[in-house]
């Protein structure tokens, strides 16, 4: 059996109403994921399946509870025995290696503050991090460009004192060998208070550095919101989130909710190119009942003949982080005959705003709130707006007082933090609006929303339009200064495999925003590109394509 009975009241309602009203989480003063989580299945249900793991080269490993208790007690082993304690900073760079999941929980048992990345830092990025986040230790996949960007790095980096990588090379400890002779009895001695830092998230916002972003032990709690009550993952099942161990997204669907409510965590490892397609059999064949990408990923799916595979292990669909146009919708209903579930969240929460077990679709909506949250939209002088009018994201820390599931702060940087715990509210910087039902719409960043003759348009609202032409495989819409209508909308294309930029396309693409939305939105220019630049997390960089044009 699963451990959320433990951790709620309740765990089935009868409507919306009743969750919102029903929910009550319970937060005991102390806890650790890998003591309370990990080692209690090890302990009552220890042949219970956590993790299935293959890659690109037909390896396959499968993981118990038992197991994964084993080797993060091996790791945590390693890790005192150089010197990592509680409270030091530890980078950890593996991919989708399933040593992420030993070394995380190693962490967490002693107290140290895990810090996932991703495997493109190069050495510049690494020296950032390490004084930013005064880094004690790296862990490392076996990739010979993480390696020799780190090994670079080292001697800038004030307080590194180890770098552990998955296979021999000079300057490293490496992590395999040391597993392979190490204690699997790691004795306890941190207790696990529920306030202390558990997990930093550097967060690639599309100007300036990244921000440190840090969560408390009550984050994984939190996710059972995410996982229960958004992805529907189920005791003993098999949920598949489609990202990187280094993104912030791994912990909403790769490991905390997933095992508090059950569910095994499927990993695909991979080296090279990914192409989507490489997914479709390995639903079939792990028996996957729950699933979870980015609008992106199922763009390119449905392009494919998906007659050919098998989908009737699956009883979940859900995406989150870009436009879900009406198109994936259908045809993804149409073959799986499931409905895909949007969600939202940031790098600083866990789910907050999702079509839940409790909520009907609305195709291209948010959703409504989760339990937990006060959510708001409000205007410049924090009031709120009405329904229908575009206000900021923002939450009620009032009403959810010991902020769980909520960032504590920006670490060391007090203006960030002042800046975004305002008065009684943490703002996001999101905009959207309510519909009278108490579904939120999207609008964009604040940053990104265009004025034009007096209009306010949302990005997202435009760029939703331009994906559902067939000829768009990506867009960013931004605003270009104009003297008579102030600004004027932009809409920079990357076409599809079969298309080729021509004026003729650049006026079907207008006339085909006029027809789906408000036709003053419309893209007055239209630029056709190979690729968009995006930061290291794969978020587009509007703020790039608005300087590139500002030198024109």
């Amino acid at each position: 059996m699963s451990l959320i009975e433990k951790y709620l009241e309740r765990t089935e309602f009868s409507d919306y109403k009743d969750f919102m009203n029903g929910f009550k989480l319970n937060i005991p003063e102390h806890f650790n994921f890998g003591y309370d989580v990990v080692d209690e299945y090890a302990k009552t249900s220890p042949d219970k399946r956590a993790l299935v793991w293959c890659n690109d080269r037909g390896e396959e490993r499968i993981f118990s509870f038992k197991e994964i208790r084993e080797y993060s007690d091996k790791v945590a082993n390693i890790f005192k025995n150089y010197g990592v304690k509680k409270g030091d900073f530890v980078l950890v760079m593996l991919k989708r290696r399933y040593h992420y999941w030993f070394v995380s929980i190693a962490l967490h048992k002693l107290g140290a503050v895990l810090i996932p990345a991703t495997h493109l830092l190069t050495k510049k990025d690494i020296v950032y991090r390490c004084n930013s986040a005064d880094v004690k230790a790296i862990v490392l996949s076996d990739s010979d460009d993480n390696i020799e960007n780190a090994i670079k790095a080292k001697p800038e980096c004030k307080n590194l004192k180890t770098i552990f990588c998955l296979k021999d090379a000079e300057g490293c400890v490496n992590l395999d060998k040391e597993i392979q002779k190490a204690d699997d009895n790691f004795i306890r001695e941190y207790e696990g208070k529920k306030s202390d830092s558990m997990i930093l998230y550097f967060t690639s916002g599309t100007t300036g550095n990244p921000k440190m972003v840090l969560h408390n032990h009550t984050y994984p709690l939190a996710h059972i919101l995410t996982s229960k009550y958004w992805l529907d993952t189920e005791d003993n099942g098999l949920h598949f989130t489609l990202a990187d161990t280094g993104w912030g997204k791994a912990s909403w669907g790769k490991l905390y909710g997933q095992w508090l409510t059950g569910s095994a965590v499927f990993v695909y490892d991979y080296d090279g190119k990914f192409h989507p397609i490489d997914l479709l059999p390995l639903i079939e064949k792990y028996k996957i009942t729950s699933f979870c990408a980015p609008p992106t990923a199922y763009r390119f799916l449905i392009k494919e003949d998906l007659s050919k595979f098998n989908f009737s292990s699956l009883k979940h669909l859900s995406t989150a982080g870009e436009p879900l146009n009406p198109e994936i919708f259908k045809k993804m209903k149409e073959i799986t005959g499931l409905e895909i579930k949007e969600g939202f969240g940031q790098t600083e929460t866990v789910c907050t705003l999702a079509t839940n077990k409790y909520t009907d679709v609305r195709i291209g909506s948010l959703g409504k709130p989760m339990p937990m949250y006060n959510i708001h939209l409000l205007d410049k002088n924090d009031e709120d707006v009405a329904d229908g009018i575009q206000g900021e994201i923002c939450f009620d820390l009032s009403h959810n007082k010991d902020s769980v599931g909520l960032a504590t702060c920006y670490h060391k940087d007090k203006e960030a933090t002042n800046k975004t715990w305002r008065g009684k509210y943490y703002h996001t910087g999101d905009l959207a609006y309510k519909d009278e039902d108490g579904y939120f719409w999207f609008v964009g960043r604040i940053d990104d929303v265009i004025k034009s003759s007096g209009y306010r348009i949302g990005p997202f609202e435009v760029e939703s339009a331009l994906m559902e032409h067939p000829a768009v495989l990506e867009c960013a819409i931004t605003a270009v200064p104009d003297e008579l209508r102030g600004q004027l909308v932009k809409a920079t294309i990357v076409l599809a495999k079969g298309y080729e930029p021509s004026d003729d396309l650049k006026k079907q693409l207008q006339d085909h925003v006029k027809k789906t939305t408000a036709p003053y939105k419309y893209p007055r220019i239209v630029e056709f590109v190979n690729e968009l630049p995006k930061t290291i997390s794969g978020k587009i960089r509007r703020v790039e394509i608005r300087q590139n044009d500002t030198k024109k």
